[in-house]
């Protein structure tokens, strides 16, 4: 690579270090207010630690995630911190040692069906101590297992077992069932469970006439399945199970039917049978096939066709506008259920002109040509007073179907579709209304309470028509409960004061309306119990130098403990700075240092007593590839050396492996790998390709990758890299900062290649942004022989360093940098529907993120208006622009962005909303017969202006002749 002077571009400066000195550390007080009532404490959670992209230069892959910014190291390395973070978006929960009211942890689904075939399991798993009695009911009444030989309850747990072993209708257990589990302290209940067995009837015998239809004329043929259990999946064969061909003019409707929006002669090549599979007894019944009979006036030899304006009058049939098949009528009606996904159809007959690009048929009749249009009407998708959801709606079946996922509130009104052919156009409108069975707002969770605590449970749910809200306690409603005075219902909520033991129960909110139910159990727990330590003592936990990591200290006391952490027995909670304590007791240090190895003591403390708990830490060196395979270039029957060369923490145990196209690499007897390299003898043809040096510990990992190129002739292997003449010194790369001090830092690098001219010095560079942003001044200058120096620093000032090789030729610089210095490539712009844009481009490898929670900035604008620029953050390579006019050129830039700052400003590139069919069809057309075998077809172009796109050609086509 070729080097720069330090003041030349920075495109070619990858690196940039970032540190911040100040004299005082800025605390945040985090924890709850006082006063915040135990429900909110429970709900507290982490916000998910943003991921961090691998860094590194040249062909790195996947750096260690062991910089200073914070990184997120590979997935192994949070595995003794798994727990942890399960624990922070859990409910608080009660040892199992500790007397508790039954939870449930496993039921059945609401609708539940089985298997006829098969044994009737439905499930209802519970825990609490003591250990929950389970017994259940059906339809409202108690089922009584014991006199029922054929059911039976599994050991420790409620689950019912239905044998049909010996005999037996399943049909016969179906209904509505429930379970209770209960023990001294209350009763939980599962979810009213509809048992309901699996049908798959057969199709009725049936013997089909021919279906007779005029050629040119819409038909449907009726599937009519027989109602299983679940639905069956419908799909059209002929009875040599061959599949039916679907287009724009001929598709299956959602109910199952095929729908014709005209017949040709061609449908009399097969015959048609609708087929129904069926879920669990995974069959598939075959309707007796339809047989159809097209009658047609065999216009061909009929001298009246000769300069016949249109092929469909001439053979008898009337060109009309389009009529919908389904749905009936002009107006109908739909509801759907909040979360569902709408399905909207609309399917027509009638003779559409083809319009994008103009499609000529040509037909040859004793030398005379006939144009004609090819059949099938346009369906196009609009919503009254809005537009259609760009990112839930999907057009399906050739556009006859609109399916909009996910459906909310906000999606309710009147949608109509829009038929066309070139003698008009008609339209069906859609009235939908969205309703909505019951979804949560505010669940009841379990409520854990000390002696004469107050509390609440509150059960909030919304719904349409809005949902009713029940309380019962144990199972009973609470009306019927005896009275409490420490109790207070107000509507969805419980109030609770001065509880005392009496007061433990298990309360059950049903919410329901005619659309369905929810259904929440929550205890309420009295305990007085001191501090206690749930994980295992004096563990040891191992993290990577400058990675974020959380130690874990689970605890559980009632009074809610106050928990502290302290370093080393020193007497100052740690809390704020580089330490965070979340409520479930996890200690976040949110970049590991050398200096914060030590033990960590965890206290827990409330009015009963104290618990702690200690942490080993020990902070452990990345894994570093410092220099890595090259790319190289041999020749057949060659020896090829790839280098990989790795600096790690000697504590660890270290791994190289390789891989060979991103797949593991076999060591056959050709190839010997060695610790620090791969060695490959009598190079092959298939020996090209991609090689990845893969070093890992049992924390981390480094990738480097290299690119073999063989060539033909046998020689002497060439190493791209080893013919150059003498020329400026390849960037230092891999800069690390360490043992960082309230004065100074430790500043390391990896020379980079010499290119035959030794390196004579290395020159420290600074920037900081408060005083004179953006000029680089000198720090230090060293020898050529070091790769590491103790650099002195002022306080309350953001450095960013640069190194920079020196010999003869030139000085080539590195950077270590935070933001992004490039952009994503091959941005794109094109419409993929006729009212959007969409917006790609090849996302930026790991390699080039620089820094955590890489995303990119798409901005758009009108080329022609020069508006305002448009703008979206995105995570993924495309976003969609939606509601475009047709065919409409925009600018458009996209640009990197880090949690560090942005790329530099992107190139703007030109995209274009989407096509269109053109507005109009080729005129004028004429036909001059030359000879036995040619004609000469002419027509007028149309207007650019109609053609809504690009113009790629007028194409003509000569159909298939029926029979004279």
């Amino acid at each position: 690579m070729e080097g720069q002077d330090s003041d030349g571009d920075t495109e070619n400066i990858t690196q940039k270090k970032r540190i911040q000195q100040c004299d005082r550390c800025r605390h945040r007080d985090q924890r709850l207010p006082p006063g915040l009532e135990l429900s909110s404490v429970r709900e507290a959670q982490l916000q998910r630690l943003e991921a961090a992209g691998p860094r590194g230069p040249g062909r790195r892959e996947q750096g260690p995630g062991l910089r200073m910014a914070g990184q997120q190291p590979p997935p192994w390395v949070h595995a003794a911190f798994l727990f942890c973070l399960l624990s922070l978006s859990g409910a608080i929960e009660i040892p199992m040692d500790l007397s508790q009211p039954p939870t449930i942890t496993k039921q059945s689904v609401k609708d539940h069906i089985v298997d006829p075939r098969d044994n009737i399991l439905i499930e209802c798993e519970a825990k609490g101590n003591p250990a929950p009695s389970f017994h259940w009911t059906r339809n409202s009444r108690f089922f009584n297992i014991a006199k029922d030989p054929r059911v039976s309850m599994r050991r420790r747990s409620g689950t019912l077992v239905i044998d049909f072993r010996s005999g037996g209708r399943p049909e016969e257990y179906e209904g509505e069932y429930q379970c209770f589990a209960r023990n001294k302290f209350g009763t939980a209940l599962s979810n009213r469970i509809r048992l309901q067995v699996s049908k798959s009837p057969l199709w009725p015998k049936e013997n089909l006439d021919p279906v007779v239809v005029q050629e040119g004329a819409p038909l449907t043929l009726q599937c009519n399945p027989p109602p299983g259990l679940p639905s069956p999946v419908i799909f059209w064969m002929s009875s040599s199970m061959e599949p039916i061909t679907q287009d724009k003019r001929v598709s299956q409707g959602h109910n199952g039917d095929l729908y014709f929006s005209n017949v040709m002669l061609q449908d009399m090549q097969t015959d048609y049978s609708c087929n129904a599979r069926f879920h669990f007894t995974h069959t598939i019944q075959q309707k007796n096939p339809f047989n159809l009979k097209v009658l047609t006036n065999h216009p061909y030899n009929d001298s009246s066709l000769r300069n016949h304006p249109d092929m469909y009058s001439a053979r008898g049939v009337a060109e009309r506008t389009p009529s919908f098949m389904y749905p009936q009528g002009t107006a109908s009606s739909q509801m759907v259920l909040r979360g569902m996904d709408l399905l909207l159809e609309c399917i027509a007959s009638g003779v559409y002109v083809q319009s994008a690009p103009p499609l000529l048929a040509i037909l040859q009749e004793d030398g005379v040509g006939v144009v004609h249009d090819l059949p099938t009407p346009d369906i196009a998708w609009y919503k009254k007073g809005g537009d259609l959801p760009s990112d839930k709606a999907k057009f399906e079946n050739f556009n006859k179907a609109l399916r909009i996922t996910n459906v909310s509130e906000e999606d309710s009104g009147e949608y109509f579709c829009l038929a066309s052919n070139k003698m008009g156009s008609i339209r069906h409108t859609i009235s939908v209304r969205v309703k909505a069975a019951p979804y949560w707002l505010d669940e009841p969770k379990n409520l854990i309470l000390a002696p004469g605590e107050d509390g609440r449970l509150v059960c909030r749910a919304n719904g349409n028509p809005k949902p009713t809200v029940q309380w019962m306690v144990n199972g009973e409603p609470l009306q019927s409960a005896p009275p409490n005075p420490n109790r207070e219902v107000a509507g969805d909520t419980i109030i609770f004061r001065d509880t005392q033991i009496s007061s433990r129960a298990v309360y059950q909110c049903n919410t329901s309306n005619e659309h369905g139910y929810l259904l929440a159990n929550a205890f309420v727990s009295v305990l007085d119990v001191p501090p206690r330590m749930l994980s295992a003592r004096n563990q040891l936990i191992r993290v990577i130098l400058y990675n974020r990591t959380r130690l874990d200290c689970p605890f559980f006391g009632s009074p809610i403990p106050t928990l502290r952490w302290f370093k080393n027995g020193q007497g100052s909670n740690l809390d704020g700075g580089n330490y965070h304590v979340y409520e479930n007791g996890s200690l976040e240090i949110k970049m590991i240092r050398k200096e914060d190895q030590g033990i960590y003591t965890c206290v827990a403390t409330n009015i009963l007593g104290k618990a702690e708990n200690q942490v080993r830490l020990e902070v452990k060196d990345p894994t570093r590839i410092y220099r890595m395979p090259e790319d190289q270039v041999a020749k057949r029957g060659t020896t090829v050396q790839l280098e990989c060369r790795v600096k790690h923490d000697p504590s660890l145990k270290l791994t190289v492996s390789w891989l060979k196209d991103d797949e593991p690499l076999y060591i056959g007897n050709r190839m010997k790998k060695e610790e620090d390299s791969l060695t490959i003898f009598g190079v092959a043809e298939r020996d090209q390709g991609s090689y990845t040096c893969v070093a890992s510990t049992e924390l981390d990992q480094d990738l480097a990758k290299a690119y073999l190129t063989v060539l033909a002739d046998q020689a002497t292997p060439t190493n791209r890299l080893a013919a150059l003449p003498k020329g400026r010194p390849d960037r230092p790369r891999d800069l690390e900062l360490t043992d960082l001090a309230e004065r100074s830092v430790r500043l390391t690098w990896i020379p980079g290649d010499d290119n035959n001219s030794p390196i004579t010095d290395y020159v420290v560079q600074f920037e900081e942004d408060q005083f004179q942003p953006g000029v680089w001044h000198d720090h230090s200058k060293f020898p050529g022989s070091v790769n590491s120096a103790v650099l002195r620093l002022s306080p309350y000032v953001n450095y960013q360093f640069r190194v920079i090789a020196i010999n003869e030729f030139a000085i080539e610089t590195y950077l270590l940098t935070l933001s992004p210095e490039s952009n994503p490539s091959d941005v794109k712009g094109e419409g993929t529907r006729k009212n959007n844009m969409e917006i790609t481009w090849t996302p930026m490898n790991a390699t080039s993120a620089f820094g955590p929670n890489l995303r990119y900035i798409v901005k758009w604008r009108r080329r022609e208006t020069r508006e305002t620029w448009n703008n979206a953050t995105v995570w993924g390579s495309r976003y969609v622009v939606g509601q475009t006019p047709v065919y409409v050129p925009y600018e458009i830039r996209v640009q990197a962005e880090n949690d560090f700052g942005k790329g530099p400003e992107p190139d703007t590139v030109i995209g274009y909303s989407g096509e269109d069919y053109p507005r109009a069809a080729p005129t004028d057309v004429k036909i001059r017969v030359l000879n036995s075998t040619a004609i000469s077809l002419q027509w007028n172009r149309v207007y650019s202006d109609t053609v809504q796109g690009q113009l790629r050609e007028y194409r003509v086509r000569k159909p298939a002749l029926g029979p004279a």
